[in-house]
């Protein structure tokens, strides 16, 4: 079972570092439009339908990436004082009250929105020239694809806490900085670190 949320935890991190590459591309065209637009007087009308398409598919194929590494926006006043089966008892009630009918619905919604889309040829009619946006709507339904899988996993992982007390491993990708193993690896005490503020805050004093 650990293998498998594993699996589909590298699948999640694969498909949103190979979306990531977007913000490479929206630099570049953002990069462009502008010297484009002030240094060559030739702006393009579809230039910010594609910024939109661009960043919008980058944030979507995100979300099952950023689940996988418990990295989403959480209230944690009180959640990171509680012990893990706690935790793992109220995630769970959420996931199923609100996660799973939210996702699930983006998902059903999303497929015919854009079935649609690709059935009408459908361009976008904020500018001039808008450029065809069905592949765009067509991130909708495989987002919300990646991100119900991963949130089965998360759920799995939910019950597994329960039932061991302990959350189960997951794939490391990128964490927060340590500061205290950072210190461990420069060799650095906190002794050295206050004479240092000391002398910085001398030398101030001395101009």
């Amino acid at each position: 079972m650990q293998q498998l949320l594993l699996t589909i935890d590298k699948i999640s991190t694969f498909v949103g570092k190979a979306f990531s590459w977007l913000i490479v591309a929206l630099t570049f065209m953002i990069s462009w439009e502008v010297f484009s637009r002030y240094m060559l007087d030739h702006p393009h009308a579809w230039a910010f339908d594609v910024m939109i398409i661009l960043y919008g598919t980058l944030f979507m194929m995100s979300g099952a990436y950023t689940l996988s590494k418990a990295g989403h926006v959480r209230g944690d006043v009180l959640y990171g004082f509680f012990e893990p089966r706690t935790q793992a008892t109220i995630d769970l009630i959420l996931y199923i009250l609100f996660f799973i009918p939210g996702v699930f619905a983006l998902t059903y919604a999303g497929y015919y929105f854009a079935i649609e889309s690709w059935a009408m040829n459908e361009h976008s009619s904020i500018t001039a020239e808008g450029p065809p946006i069905y592949p765009f709507k067509t991130m909708l339904p495989l987002a919300g694809a990646f991100l119900l899988l991963q949130g089965i996993v998360e759920i799995i992982r939910c019950v597994i806490c329960i039932r061991q007390g302990t959350w189960p491993s997951r794939e490391e990708d990128v964490e927060e900085v340590d500061v205290d193993k950072l210190k461990e690896m420069v060799h650095v005490k906190d002794d050295d670190i206050a004479q240092l503020d000391k002398f910085v805050v001398a030398q101030g004093g001395t101009k």
